[in-house]
């Protein structure tokens, strides 16, 4: 998956709780910390290795989001999915 295509499923994902009447400031700043750290991995060229952080707090958001934000969940999941693929 390009990286490209990793910002806008971020996007998508911002924007989708952002439009969202039930999600407290909380949930909507992890959102905003996992986006910078991605962003700025991308924009950096960081190797592979240094992503597993941004991996390991996209997939701790994913069971919280399962329940309550099923669709953001769904953008949330294809980031987890680009991730994973980045260190291959």
């Amino acid at each position: 998956m390009s990286n490209q295509k990793l910002k806008e499923l971020l996007a998508s994902l911002q924007d989708t709780l952002e439009r969202t009447e039930r999600v407290d400031a909380d949930t909507l700043d992890l959102v905003r910390e996992l986006d910078a750290e991605i962003h700025h991995l991308v924009e950096t060229g960081a190797p592979s290795g240094e992503y597993e952080g941004a991996l390991d707090q996209a997939k701790s958001m994913e069971a919280r989001f399962a329940v309550d934000h099923p669709v953001a969940e769904r953008f949330l999941r294809e980031i987890i999915d680009a991730l994973a693929k980045v260190g291959i």
